[in-house]
């Protein structure tokens, strides 16, 4: 089955990655029922959620619901079986030097793919994705022939690539369609009206290389849900709290211009988003955190589920569009993940800096690494 236009992923509930309210292991359940009941088809999973908790999960809710029905994506790359935490940098990857050598890549990405299958109670996924890679994910060719030898095997039906979780790997995204080109299908970027830089970037080279896009982040942290205002209280573990000083209030304010334009076609600001998302050719699906705010005068998650369900099939306008971009616009806002010209000395798990392979594929997609991918204003 392929993606479907609209997407749930574990990381939603606050059970396995911190946004918002956990929810308990009936409710996250139902909730997930809910979104297939309502005509969400496809899921999303990644194996080191709760080192396997989330696949356990999605499993158990799942099971009684016809496989057929249902898109299956599922993602490895952080190694949790035998690496160690991290803390908040997480689990390693795989392919970290001091876990395994290149040779023994594919059988580790037949393993992971094995196990996390196991705990989804299914025989196959519709699409793995490489989760989270390090630069050596992106060009090493013993990866991408183990990520062939699991499609090969019969345990996926498409492969692609998850970069992550920040902002950030353009260059590095590009030129992995680039060299891999016919071999992966799918890529998952970040993509919303508020944060168009830099995924826009990775868009003429997804359409060249024939890659469907999956956007995650759509709802911007939870603001497209019109339920986090200035003033908003967050949990003292929550996922968002990295973000900058500030961010709800100018988020927020941006928003407010936007809502005309969502009042106009009778949408939600979060189908605004999602319908923004979808109109950049190659965005085949939209994947946003459905969150349980704490407090009493927020939206329940069940209802931002049904939302997203209906999205209706609407077209904006190119000068909405337009406008959408204009009000969003975050050119140069942050500090990139990925090879970047702003960073220097030891590469980072993830950060490292350009390389020669890196300045040909800026030069061939007309980016100016300088210009483009650095921090330039807060």
């Amino acid at each position: 089955m392929e993606l479907t236009r609209t997407a749930f992923g574990t990381w939603s509930g606050g059970r396995f990655m911190h946004f918002g309210e956990p929810l308990d292991d009936n409710r996250l359940i139902d909730s997930i029922r809910l979104a297939h009941k309502k005509g969400i088809h496809t899921f999303l999973t990644a194996d080191v959620y709760g080192a396997g908790q989330a696949d356990e999960m999605l499993g158990r809710a799942l099971k009684p619901i016809a496989r057929e029905s249902y898109c299956l994506v599922g993602a490895v790359g952080n190694d949790f079986y035998t690496g160690e935490s991290g803390g908040s940098k997480g689990y390693p990857r795989f392919t970290d030097p001091k876990l395994r050598k290149p040779a023994q890549y594919a059988d580790y990405l037949r393993m992971a793919t094995e196990k996390s299958l196991v705990r989804c109670s299914v025989s196959k996924f519709d699409l793995l994705l490489l989760h989270n890679p390090d630069s050596t994910g992106y060009t090493s060719d013993e990866v991408w022939l183990g990520m062939q030898k699991v499609k090969e095997a019969g345990l996926a039906d498409r492969l692609g690539i998850a970069p992550g979780p920040a902002n950030g790997f353009t260059l590095d995204l590009i030129h992995c369609l680039e060299r891999f080109d016919g071999l992966i299908d799918w890529a998952m970027i970040i993509l919303n009206p508020l944060e168009p830089w830099p995924g826009n970037l990775c868009l003429p080279a997804a359409a060249k290389t024939e890659t469907k896009i999956i956007t995650r982040v759509v709802d911007y942290g939870g603001l497209f849900h019109d339920d986090v205002k200035p003033g908003h209280q967050f949990a003292a573990s929550d996922h968002r709290k990295f973000r900058p000083t500030g961010w709800v209030e100018a988020g927020c304010e941006k928003i407010e211009r936007m809502r005309p334009i969502a009042k106009a076609h009778g949408l939600t600001l979060l189908q605004l988003s999602c319908i923004w998302s979808l109109r950049h050719p190659m965005v085949q699906s939209v994947v946003p955190t459905l969150i349980q705010e704490i407090g009493s005068d927020t939206k329940r998650i069940e209802e931002k589920i049904e939302e997203l369900a209906a999205l209706p099939n609407v077209r904006l306008t190119q000068d909405e569009y337009e406008c959408l971009c204009e009000i969003g616009d975050n050119t140069n806002c942050m500090t990139l993940k990925g090879g970047n010209p702003e960073h220097s000395g030891d590469p980072l798990p993830d950060r490292w800096t350009m390389t020669a392979d890196l300045e040909a594929v800026a030069a061939r997609w007309k980016i100016n690494p300088a210009r483009d991918l650095t921090m330039r204003h807060t």
